[in-house]
């Protein structure tokens, strides 16, 4: 059996024992201290670290990890080249004058404003420029890009790779097959005039966004091959070349993105176009519309995550891609249009479902 013991203390002057200090109390003065909180021992942001202001003919940038989710601000320069090659919250750009841009995956909002004879690389949720004269931009958007009181607006669609991007387009919450990047809407349109229109089909991002030059900057490893591109390219809202396209649909499984991006690699290297892509969430009521007879088939396949659909175009599309299907994807869920009479109806039910769920 053992036994406590304790040594009593000393009674201080006045026969009163000392308090001991409460919770939150000082132990030296008794008084009452203010809670501290976990996120109170952060290191507190600089916003100097999350900004580039007043520049003149620099070249400066941010490399992966170095942003990290944060906001961005963008002002008052002239003649530079600027590259934020990660991911942030949203990025506002104002008052720039022939600068070139890069912004990688931002998972809110970019807005330009005041900004004239820049030249960009944009992937984000949602676009939107405001008094803003000749941009030419290469672009990812989520969303409908909206522009106001603009003109001289050109769209290309987004053609970069770096290897941490994938990554970083996850962190931004951002889909590579979301890109609705020529479907631009015009909050202020001119009777008579167009405010905006689309790059050549055959524009380089090298051409208009350099490649930078920097020792620091190099290190990033940037290649502005299309084919390599992170996002697929497609035609968006360009004349199709031909009256016949397909559907493919993938369901969600551990290599849905890279069987899409090997059906698309097999397809164009054949002479067909990427006209879009989506990727969303389907329920059992959008398999009847979309599927049609097909629909039950599927069904139990729409619990597991977003399909990933693809539009390709191009005289005999439907029975290349049937016929890539059954050589490339064996054991792979695949919905593929059945015939060239159904599959431009096909591809509407399909898109016309998808942007009523995205909001478009």
């Amino acid at each position: 059996m053992g036994c406590f013991f304790s040594r009593r203390r000393k009674p201080a002057q006045g026969g009163q024992l000392p308090q001991q200090a409460g919770a939150g109390q000082d132990a030296a003065t008794g008084e009452q201290k203010a809670p501290q909180y976990s996120w109170d021992l952060r290191a507190k942001a600089d916003p100097k670290d999350y900004t580039f202001s007043g520049l003149k003919n620099e070249t400066v940038g941010r490399l992966p990890g170095k942003v990290a989710g944060q906001q961005f601000v963008i002002q008052d320069c002239e003649n530079c080249k600027i590259y934020i090659f990660d991911h942030s919250a949203t990025i506002t750009i104002d008052d720039c004058v022939n600068c070139q841009i890069f912004l990688g995956p931002i998972k809110g909002s970019v807005f330009f404003r005041d900004c004239k004879d820049c030249k960009c690389v944009v992937a984000c949720q949602q676009f939107r420029t405001r008094d803003c004269r000749k941009l030419e931009v290469f672009l990812c958007c989520a969303t409908q890009p909206i522009i106001e009181s603009s003109t001289g607006m050109k769209f290309g669609c987004f053609q970069y790779y770096y290897p941490e991007l994938a990554l970083q387009f996850k962190d931004a919450g951002l889909s590579i097959f979301n890109n609705t990047w020529s479907n631009i809407h015009d909050f202020t349109p001119v009777s008579g005039e167009n405010n905006w229109g689309l790059l050549p089909e055959t524009a380089v991002v090298q051409d208009y966004v350099s490649l930078p030059s920097s020792e620091e900057l190099k290190a990033v490893r940037v290649s502005t091959d299309a084919t390599k591109s992170i996002i697929p390219v497609t035609r968006g809202r360009r004349q199709k070349n031909s009256d016949e396209s397909c559907l493919a649909v993938f369901f969600a499984g551990d290599y849905t993105t890279a069987n899409a991006r090997k059906l698309i690699d097999e397809m164009t290297s054949k002479g067909f176009q990427l006209v879009q892509t989506k990727e969303v969430l389907m329920k059992a009521e959008d398999a009847h519309r979309v599927f049609q007879q097909s629909a039950l088939e599927f069904i139990p396949l729409l619990e597991k995550g977003p399909v990933v659909a693809l539009e390709f175009n191009g005289d005999g599309a439907v029975e290349q891609c049937q016929s890539t299907i059954n050589e490339v994807f064996s054991g792979t869920k695949v919905f593929v249009s059945e015939s060239k009479a159904s599959a431009s109806q096909d591809v509407d039910n399909f898109y016309n479902f998808a942007d009523m769920q995205m909001g478009m």
